[in-house]
């Protein structure tokens, strides 16, 4: 159980990494067909173009730890809206609608947004042990 005690700080760094880093790529798919899908060339002033922004946004800021909490929150609440309005109706199921990586994204972003960023983020080299919301508060 030592072990784990030790590393988990530092796991939730990584989930907090990678978990921005595959968002922001949804966002540069969206703005700048890289990689191409069919998401690519969406118009900016759409519900998809908004969604790709905030992609872009919060998914730089999350991925490198920076303002995590409420980027996480604001990415969390993206995908809640998503998920509920484009894939729900589609069906009850994530796996029949196509939305379980929008729900995946929307609690590892909640999680993130009460947990914050970890030991490896650009909030605690800058802020210290107290986060960036904790020192506006």
């Amino acid at each position: 159980m030592v072990f784990y005690n030790r590393v988990t700080p530092y796991l939730l760094s990584l989930l907090r990494c990678m978990s921005g880093l595959v968002f922001l790529q949804t966002g540069t798919s969206k703005f700048f067909d890289f990689p191409h899908s069919q998401y690519s060339g969406v118009p900016a002033m759409s519900l998809d173009g908004i969604a790709g922004l905030i992609e872009l946004i919060c998914g730089s800021l999350i991925a490198f730890g920076l303002l995590t909490r409420p980027a996480a929150f604001l990415a969390s609440g993206t995908m809640a809206v998503g998920y509920f309005m484009m894939l729900a109706p589609k069906s009850f199921f994530p796996m029949l609608n196509g939305g379980d990586s929008a729900i995946l994204f929307c609690f590892v972003f909640l999680f993130l947004a009460a947990a914050g960023g970890g030991p490896i983020s650009l909030d605690r080299l800058l802020f210290g042990n107290r986060s960036w919301t904790e020192r506006v508060a």
